[in-house]
């Protein structure tokens, strides 16, 4: 039996179908070593074009999804829109990401407007909040993670670091950061806070 060299190594990676597999614009990629290069060279294009917006302009759904299309956009066709597909266990119904994001971004921009909460909190909440919605086929830890250092410097808080190495796809601090998500699935952000700032 032989292996799929594009599926993801380790835990809490999405798998990709076939459908979303077409939607490769590089026709060089094989393995998901290449993979993840090419999408890590368009991450880093996009951050460098890119100047940190205020959180009133960051907390759109608009710019969320063109954060994403910058992100993703060199590699896939998809790049930014919605997943029209289920992700179980992973993410929403499909049918609920659009509302889901607008009551989000909703969400938070009243949360800041009321003052009470430390900034690193709100950045956390909407770094889970997008986890937990997984509004994109795929890219959505490191869209969101990108989303909440953001909104993190738009607030004037505590650089988010996520840990050097966190984007290798199996290890302690990955496995650290992926019980810290769990937690704050069962309603304690406290780890993941003081994960992302650690």
């Amino acid at each position: 039996m032989s292996v799929d060299p594009l599926l993801p190594l380790g835990d809490g990676h999405t798998p990709l179908d076939e459908e979303h597999r077409r939607g490769l614009k590089l026709s060089y990629i094989t393995t998901r070593g290449e993979l993840n290069e090419a999408e890590q060279e368009n991450i880093l294009r996009a951050t460098v074009s890119r100047r940190p917006p205020r959180a009133s302009d960051l907390l759109t759904s608009r710019y969320l999804r063109e954060l994403h299309r910058d992100m993703f956009g060199d590699v896939w066709s998809w790049a930014g829109m919605y997943r029209r597909f289920e992700t179980y266990p992973l993410g929403c119904p499909w049918l609920e990401v659009t509302t889901r994001m607008e009551v989000l971004v909703g969400n938070v921009a009243h949360r800041i407007g009321l003052g009470a909460e430390a900034p690193e909190l709100l950045a956390v909440t909407l770094h889970h909040q997008l986890v937990v919605i997984h509004p994109f086929s795929n890219g959505n830890g490191r869209h969101s993670r990108l989303a909440a250092g953001y909104l993190a410097a738009a607030l004037g808080a505590t650089p988010l670091r996520w840990g050097a190495d966190l984007e290798l796809p199996t290890g302690a601090l990955r496995a650290r950061y992926l019980d810290a998500l769990r937690r704050a699935d069962a309603g304690d952000l406290g780890e993941l806070v003081a994960f992302a700032t650690s």
